[in-house]
């Protein structure tokens, strides 16, 4: 790479870097694993510029670059540090290979199944597949028990009727950092969704981390207008992010994706 290059290489990649860095922690399951393979893809690409392929978008060029070292260190998942996590990672193993991939790729991050298939090297048709069968199996995973922190009473419904659509109940919603720790008092959740700003101007995260000192193994799904201002490269970070607006189908594959890994690292890692 030339010092030429360099600078306008790096301005490209660092527009898609968070979203890099979202992605790889939905997949692994890990905050760790997750940020480390995305600077392991960044270090390849400056030893070898041909992986980060100019004729694509930038983004799905830098997608297929992580899919590259990925792949190459054999699809790794974040270390199970419990028996929730070693549980979440033996029913992934069971899953048909690929699958998760493409349905994070399409639902999380937005890609066209054209561009799913750049970047997994499939075309477009086994993307589409892939996904198909990601939500017919992952339509069965465990059911659980969701909390909903949400201070807009549309969203929050919303929200509350799409797990329930996928077969797990709500102990409530709350809507200041005060009523979520209380409610989470009283019926401890096996899932969180939170937003940042709640009604009282009082923080999701505070809440979270609140909730978080008192119970263990409690996977957490952050909503945000404004996700790559959570994923600074600086700690504390969430693993788990859904974009404002959202859609259906992202709700449902990161509710997934965190009941699966139900001990990953959260705003406490």
């Amino acid at each position: 790479m030339t010092s030429d290059t360099t600078p306008d290489l790096a301005a490209v990649i660092g527009t898609s870097l968070p979203y890099l860095r979202r992605y790889a922690r939905a997949l692994t399951g890990s905050q760790e694993t997750g940020d480390r393979y995305a600077a392991a893809t960044l270090e390849a690409i400056l030893e070898d510029t041909h992986i980060f392929d100019t004729t694509e978008r930038p983004k799905v060029a830098l997608f297929h670059a992580f899919h590259l070292v990925w792949a190459s260190a054999g699809a790794p998942l974040g270390e199970p540090d419990t028996r929730l996590s070693r549980r979440a990672q033996d029913h992934m193993a069971r899953l048909t290979p690929n699958t998760r991939e493409a349905l994070l790729l399409h639902a999380i991050e937005g890609f066209r199944h054209d561009e799913i298939g750049a970047i997994m090297q499939l075309d477009a048709t086994e993307a589409a597949e892939m996904i198909e069968i990601a939500q017919r199996e992952m339509a069965h995973s465990v059911a659980g028990r969701v909390m909903v922190i949400e201070d807009e009473a549309i969203i929050a419904m919303d929200i509350g009727a799409i797990v329930r659509e996928m077969g797990h109940s709500v102990t409530g919603i709350a809507r200041t950092r005060t009523e979520a720790v209380a409610l989470a008092s009283r019926a401890r959740p096996d899932l969180i969704l939170a937003d940042i700003q709640l009604a009282d101007h009082s923080s999701g995260i505070d809440a979270v981390n609140d909730i978080l000192s008192q119970f263990e193994d409690m996977p957490v799904i952050f909503v945000t207008a404004f996700p790559e201002r959570l994923l600074t490269g600086k700690r504390p970070e969430p693993a788990f992010l859904i974009t404002k607006p959202y859609s259906e189908d992202q709700v449902r594959s990161a509710v997934s994706q965190a009941m699966f890994f139900s001990s990953t690292e959260t705003l406490n890692a």
